[in-house]
């Protein structure tokens, strides 16, 4: 089964994504797209780290996501991808639209042939204004065209507002 959670920052969707990869009963791997490049940024995922249960395996990878996915995907395992918006800026920095190209392909042409459980984790960023700056507006962009194109292979999507899930696709929570 393959899930999308979107939300916008502090909604939470990581703790939803948590709740629902703890709940499938299976080992679960994280796979981490964050690069923790300032303080900030370090106790974030600080938090989270703390908050996980011990026992799940995690992966960091901030470009190659796709690659991350086949080479731990399994028929009896859940994989939990926190965050897609992450890996995008990740990407977006990289200042090379060829490599964000191959990436975005390269996830969603796998994401149809993985075994298992799959839960993303995103951030949703086109509920507010169009943004000033160009690169604003082209991750706001890419962004969008991301979900959707996930929305429409996830059997269950779901935003995140307060903490409350609002089932958009598939069978409520």
């Amino acid at each position: 089964m393959l899930q999308l959670i979107l939300g916008g920052a502090r909604s939470g969707k990581s703790r939803l994504a948590e709740k629902l990869a703890a709940g499938t009963h299976l080992p679960v791997t994280y796979i981490a797209t964050s690069q923790p490049l300032d303080g900030e940024m370090n106790q974030r995922v600080a938090q989270h780290r703390a908050r996980r249960p011990s026992e799940w395996a995690l992966v960091e990878e901030p470009l190659a996501l796709a690659q991350a996915l086949r080479e731990n995907a399994a028929t009896e395992r859940c994989l939990l991808v926190d965050c897609l918006t992450l890996w995008l800026t990740n990407l977006l920095m990289l200042d090379d639209p060829e490599r964000l190209i191959a990436e975005r392909e390269a996830l969603l042409d796998c994401i149809s042939m993985l075994p298992g459980e799959v839960i993303f984790v995103s951030n949703e960023t086109g509920m507010g204004v169009v943004p000033l700056g160009e690169l604003t507006r082209r991750y706001v962009d890419e962004a969008g065209w991301l979900h959707q194109a996930l929305a429409e292979c996830s059997q269950r999507v779901v935003l995140t507002v307060a903490g409350l899930p609002l089932t958009l696709k598939g069978t409520a929570l």
